[in-house]
């Protein structure tokens, strides 16, 4: 059984020492404990520092990519390397290795394909009373829209069965966190959430320059993953809504035309309930054409979960041949 933890890195040169020295090289339940350093193009040393302090493999990409890429590069390259489990984790040491064998836990026996740790934001001195509402609300909602509870959804520090990390594809250039969470519910990919630790503070967050900007990525991101999952359903509703006004404002057209002599002043009322009985039918009819949309995507997504399969496979075969 082969773990291994990938840290995606951004000028990480003064806190990675304390992050990889803080994870364990022996786990239960596990032979061997890797680390992989992604270097999302860094101007300092965090290459060199990561080679120093004992990392087992890094990349680097030439120029900033954004924490999304770097972490399916982590992804694929953890794959590719015969991970079992792959963890991930920050290199601002926010997280506190020791925890990874919560982590691993539940998948070791079975029991889950995603594990999430919870930092019990409501605790934690640093974050201001905005922060821990805002979190605390954002986890409540996205739980809600994935149909799985999930108490920390902006936890970066997990776990990935080597199942789900074929299985959870990353869109977006921003973070991975929500848009995972909604992936794994619609996925019926089993979902665990365990305490964990946090360390002190040591820098300010570089995803973001403010709460605002924060929660608008973030929002922005969920909507749209939900949306890749649920079109029908949203388009349908929104309708629904619309069309409903629109029949109530034509029924207000024909009292007023049939039982008064008020009809001829109520024709702006039939004008626009006959826009809005449109509108409702185009946007059912945008919705189907969404969930077929989404329905290839789905396919497509299949496919390349086998073909993912298949290149580790091939890939697995190629490294037994040339140790033979």
């Amino acid at each position: 059984m082969k773990l291994i933890v990938q840290i995606p890195c951004f000028n990480e040169e003064q806190t990675l020492p304390a992050t990889i020295g803080d994870i364990p090289r022996e786990v239960p339940g596990i032979d061997k404990v890797e680390i992989l350093i992604i270097d999302d193009g860094s101007a300092d040393r965090t290459s060199e520092v990561a080679r120093e302090y004992g990392a087992d493999h890094v990349i680097r990409f030439p120029q900033n990519r954004g924490l999304g890429h770097a972490f399916k590069a982590g992804f694929d390259a953890c794959l590719r390397l015969g991970a079992d489990i792959v963890i991930n984790t920050d290199g601002d040491n926010q997280y506190y290795g020791g925890d990874i064998g919560k982590l691993v836990e539940p998948i070791l026996a079975g029991q889950a394909d995603l594990v999430i740790g919870d930092r019990q934001t409501g605790a934690i001195a640093h974050f201001s009373f905005i922060k821990r509402y805002l979190q605390s609300f954002g986890s409540r909602t996205i739980s809600r829209l994935a149909g799985i509870k999930v108490p920390d959804v902006a936890s970066g520090f997990r776990a990935f069965s080597r199942e789900a990390a074929i299985q959870l594809a990353t869109f977006t250039e921003f973070d991975h966190t929500a848009e995972h969470v909604i992936a794994a519910g619609y996925g019926r990919l089993a979902v665990v959430s365990v305490p964990i630790r946090t360390n002190p503070k040591t820098r300010e967050s570089r995803l973001f320059s403010n709460i605002g900007e924060f929660v608008f990525k973030s929002g922005s991101i969920s909507l749209r993953t939900w949306a890749r999952y649920a079109a029908l359903k949203i388009f349908a509703v929104c309708g629904a809504l619309v069309f409903v006004v629109g029949v109530l404002l034509g029924l207000r057209f024909l009292y007023y035309f049939t039982f008064t002599m008020e009809g001829q002043l109520h024709i702006q009322s039939l004008i626009l309930a006959s826009i809005l009985l449109l509108a409702g039918f185009q946007m059912f009819l945008t919705g189907v054409v969404a969930d077929l949309i989404a329905t290839n995507r789905s396919l497509m997504e299949d496919v390349l979960q086998r073909v993912k399969i298949l290149e580790l496979r091939d890939s697995g075969d190629k490294d037994a041949d040339k140790r033979e």
